[in-house]
């Protein structure tokens, strides 16, 4: 006969289905979001066969042209259309920083002149990482 006090194991608490769950959640999540950068300028972009994607980059100066020909540095508007103006609104934009990137994004009904001063002022600058946003165009069914 055994006398002595039976000694009940601690309960396991086994994890290996709740870190399957939280995975399937985090893949669910991935999966499902969308990741369009809205503006507050009202812009039609340009559409391309191909589209990479762009991941956002906290400190990137944005350029934006609308079809008017207005120019926006960091969703502010410049004051002319002047390239001495812009490069001044540049400049001030990106402080003392030049390997940041610039998007510049224009309106499909924008002027390629404006476009063109907007690269111009930019590279002027000293900032050279420069990228265009696009959209692929709907699917014709």
């Amino acid at each position: 006969m055994n006398l002595r006090p039976h000694r009940k194991e601690p309960p396991e608490v086994n994890l290996t289905p709740l870190i399957d769950v939280v995975f399937l959640l985090l893949i669910f999540f991935m999966v499902s979001t969308t990741f369009q950068k809205e503006s507050q300028i009202k812009i039609e972009l340009p559409e391309a066969q191909t589209q990479s994607a762009v991941k956002a980059l906290p400190n990137v100066l944005d350029i934006t042209i609308d079809a008017d020909g207005r120019f926006f540095i960091n969703q502010r508007e410049v004051v002319s259309t002047d390239i001495d103006v812009v490069k001044q609104a540049i400049a001030k934009a990106v402080g003392d920083k030049k390997d940041i990137p610039v998007v510049i994004t224009g309106d499909a009904n924008a002027s390629w002149q404006a476009i063109m001063k907007a690269m111009d002022a930019a590279s002027q600058l000293g900032l050279v990482n420069m990228t265009f946003p696009a959209t692929q165009p709907a699917a014709q069914n």
